[in-house]
């Protein structure tokens, strides 16, 4: 399986931090979001690796190179000034991903969920790994019942960011920026996205705030 790590957001709710540098190359516990990543999907055997980069993209290039020194190759996916979107952005990565169901996992959050027991191939387009609802996200985003997503049921839970996906999910997408919610929505009404709920350690690092706590807390467990 090859995976994706989405690291062209522009990280508006970040700033001023993210003016000079690219979120995903912050760091928690003295090491940047997207190396954690990184050297989790390796140990995972998970050892192909597409990122994405439009903000400040050269300076991920050149904080992680070709992935040799993580024991990894990565392809980058360069997009334009502002983006694709998410959807639009894995859409765009296609092509380095291949035919076969691939990983996607969010540049900004810091987790210890283990890639090595996501499905190798979801039953429908998409496997969603969910999570229990930050105090910033009370509502959550989707239901689960019974290994299946929904958009709506009487157990909401937040979208962690790491899901599993077919290409067939985005067949008929055209190029350009586009979220990925609606097509997975759509999915979902034709019972087509399964999930887990994970309740192991997961943390959104969304505003200066919350990477602050989050530096703490992860300091204190190390």
């Amino acid at each position: 399986m090859k995976a994706m790590i989405l690291a062209a957001g522009r990280g508006e709710r970040m700033r001023p931090l993210t003016d000079r540098i690219p979120k995903p190359l912050l760091r928690i516990g003295g090491q940047t979001l997207i190396e954690r990543h990184i050297h989790a999907l390796a140990r995972a055997g998970i050892r192909e690796l597409v990122i994405n980069h439009a903000h400040l993209g050269n300076q991920l290039v050149a904080a992680l190179g070709d992935g040799a020194a993580y024991g990894v190759q990565i392809d980058y996916s360069a997009e334009p000034a502002g983006a694709l979107e998410t959807g639009g952005g894995i859409h765009n990565a296609l092509p380095l991903l291949g035919d076969a169901p691939f990983l996607v996992v969010n540049a900004d959050i810091w987790t210890d969920f283990p890639f090595a027991t996501l499905p190798a191939a979801p039953a429908g387009l998409a496997h969603l790994v969910l999570v229990d609802n930050p105090e910033h996200h009370p509502g959550g985003d989707f239901a689960l019942t019974a290994g299946q997503v929904a958009q709506q049921g009487p157990w909401m839970l937040t979208y962690s960011g790491i899901g599993v996906y077919r290409r067939e999910l985005f067949d008929a997408c055209l190029p350009g920026a586009f979220p990925l919610a609606p097509l997975l929505r759509e999915a979902m009404d034709a019972g087509r996205v399964s999930g887990e709920h994970y309740t192991g350690t997961w943390f959104d690092i969304g505003t200066p705030e919350r990477l602050e706590a989050v530096n703490e807390t992860v300091i204190n467990l190390q």
